[in-house]
C-alpha cells in the first residue's frame, strides 16, 4: 500500500507541477506569450478520448501495472520532447506532443486509482480510498508551488524537467502493482440467469470483503460492493468493451449519478480555479496572491481527507458526494463579496469540500464499478472531469473580464446545477436490482 502511495503521489505531483512549468516555459523559449497556454490546451483537450481508450486497455491486460507503467514512460518522453522542441523547431510540433501527451492524462489519475482495491489491506478501502484521494490534494500542494520554485531558480526548462523526474519515480510502483484475481470459471446453471449486461453485474470483489459474509445485524459498510457474483469474460473485441464500460457508467444509476455530478461539479472548479488570479490582484493586492488561494484550497483539501482518513467508520459517500457538492454552491458566493475574510474563507471551504468530494466519488466507483470494467470507469470518469474542469476555465476566463463576481456567481451556478443533477437522479438501484445477500449494501 505504501509503495502504491509513493508511486501515485509522485506521478500526480509531476503531473500538476507539467501544466503551471510549461506555462512559463513556453513563453521562454519561444517568445509567445500564449504558447503556454496552448500547450496546456493540448494537454487537455485530448483527455476525453484517451481515457475509454486506456481503461480497455487495462481492463484487458493480466498486468495493468505495465501498460499502467508505458504509460507514465510516454508521457515522461513526450514532456521532454516538447521541452527539446520548444525554440528549436516549429512549434505546431510541440503542440502535436502536447495534443497526444493528453491521450494518456487519465493514466495518471484514473488508471492509478482503479488499481486501488488490488493493493488495499482487508476491509480497509474506504481508508485507503481517502489516503488515495489525499495524493491528489498533497500533488495540488506542491506541484504549482515546486514548478514557481524551481523556474524562479534554475529557469522554466529546469521545472519541466522536474515534472518529468517526478514522473519517471512513480515507473517502478506502476510497474509492480499486482496482477487481478483469477477469472472464475464456468458460471453454474443457476446463475446464468443473470442480465448478461457487465453494468448490472456487481463488482466481485464483494466475496472479500467482509460485510458481504456478515450476520444481517452486522453493520454494512457504505462503499461495500452491490452483491458477489461471477465475472464476465473480455468482450469480443475493443469496440465491444468499450461499449459495456458506456453501459456501465450509463445504466448503473449510482454510478451515472455520481459521475454526472462530479462532472458538473468541475465545470464550477474550474471556473472558480481561473477567478483566484484575478482575485488576488482585486482583493489581496497582487495576482501571485491568486496562487496564494490555490494553495490554501489544495490543503484545506489535505486537512478534509486526513480527518475523514481517521474515522473508523467512514459516512456513506453518496451522502458526502451531495453534502460537499452543496458546500461547493457557496464558495464562489462567499468570494464574490470582494472582501478578504470572505475570499479566505471561502478559498478554505471549497478545499474542505473538494477534498471530500473526490473520496466519496472514488468509493462509489469502488462499489458500483464491475470488475472487469473497473479501469474503464474510473478513466473514463477522470477523461470527463477533465473536460468539465477545462470548460469552467474556458468560459470564466473572458466573464471574469467582463465582470468577476458575474463569474463567481456563474460558478456557484455550476455547483447548483451539480447539486440538482444529484437530486434528480435518485439511487434506484434498490428497486431494480437483484436481492442482496445480508451485509450487502
Amino acid at each position: 500500500m505504501g509503495c502504491y502511495l509513493g508511486g501515485a503521489a509522485a506521478a500526480r505531483a509531476g503531473d500538476e507541477m507539467s501544466g503551471p512549468a510549461l506555462l512559463l516555459a513556453g513563453p521562454a523559449l519561444t517568445g509567445s506569450p500564449s504558447s503556454g497556454s496552448t500547450l496546456l490546451a493540448g494537454i487537455m483537450v485530448t483527455a476525453a478520448a484517451g481515457g475509454p481508450l486506456f481503461g480497455v486497455l487495462l481492463d484487458r491486460s493480466a498486468r495493468p501495472g505495465r501498460p499502467l507503467a508505458a504509460a507514465l514512460a510516454l508521457y515522461a518522453a513526450a514532456l521532454t520532447a516538447i521541452l527539446l522542441c520548444l525554440g528549436r523547431l516549429p512549434f505546431a510540433l510541440a503542440v502535436l506532443l502536447a495534443v497526444g501527451a493528453g491521450l494518456l492524462g487519465p493514466a495518471l489519475s484514473g488508471g492509478w486509482t482503479s488499481q486501488l482495491p488490488r493493493v488495499a489491506p482487508p476491509g480497509a478501502l474506504p481508508r485507503a480510498t481517502a489516503l488515495d484521494a489525499m495524493t491528489f490534494s498533497l500533488a495540488a500542494l506542491v506541484g504549482p508551488a515546486l514548478a514557481g520554485a524551481v523556474a524562479g531558480a534554475a529557469g522554466a526548462p529546469a521545472a519541466v524537467a522536474v515534472s518529468i523526474a517526478l514522473i519517471g519515480l512513480a515507473l517502478p510502483a506502476a510497474w509492480t502493482l499486482p496482477a487481478p484475481a483469477p477469472r472464475p470459471g464456468p458460471v453454474p446453471p443457476a446463475a446464468r440467469s443473470l442480465p448478461a449486461d457487465p453494468s448490472a453485474l456487481p463488482s466481485p470483489s464483494a466475496s472479500r470483503c467482509p460485510s458481504a459474509s456478515a450476520s444481517p445485524s452486522a453493520p454494512p459498510s457504505p462503499s461495500a460492493p452491490r452483491s458477489p457474483t461471477s465475472v464476465p469474460p473480455p468482450g469480443p473485441s475493443v469496440l465491444a468493451d468499450l461499449t459495456a464500460g458506456l453501459r456501465a457508467i450509463v445504466r448503473n444509476r449510482p454510478l451515472a449519478r455520481a459521475t454526472a455530478t462530479s462532472v458538473v461539479s468541475c465545470v464550477g472548479q474550474g471556473a472558480l480555479l481561473t477567478c483566484c488570479p484575478p482575485l488576488g490582484t482585486a482583493v489581496l493586492g497582487g495576482p501571485d496572491r491568486g496562487a496564494l488561494l490555490l494553495s490554501a484550497t489544495a490543503a484545506s483539501a489535505l486537512v478534509a481527507n486526513a480527518a475523514l482518513a481517521r474515522r473508523r467508520r467512514a459516512p456513506r459517500p453518496d451522502t458526502v458526494l451531495l453534502g460537499s457538492t452543496l458546500l461547493l454552491v457557496l464558495a464562489p458566493l462567499l468570494a464574490a463579496t470582494g472582501r478578504p475574510v470572505p475570499l479566505i474563507a471561502a478559498v478554505l471551504l471549497a478545499g474542505a469540500a473538494e477534498g471530500p468530494q473526490l473520496t466519496a466519488l472514488f468509493a462509489v466507483r469502488h462499489r458500483e464499478a464491475p470488475e472487469r470494467l473497473r479501469g474503464q470507469v474510473f478513466t473514463t470518469g477522470a477523461s470527463l472531469k477533465i473536460t468539465g474542469f477545462a470548460l469552467g476555465a474556458a468560459f470564466a476566463g473572458p466573464l471574469a473580464t467582463w465582470s468577476l463576481p458575474g463569474a463567481l456567481v456563474a460558478a456557484a451556478g455550476c455547483e447548483a446545477l451539480a447539486t440538482l443533477v444529484f437530486v434528480c437522479l435518485p439511487d434506484t438501484a434498490v428497486a431494480t436490482a437483484s436481492p442482496r445477500p445480508p451485509g450487502a449494501v
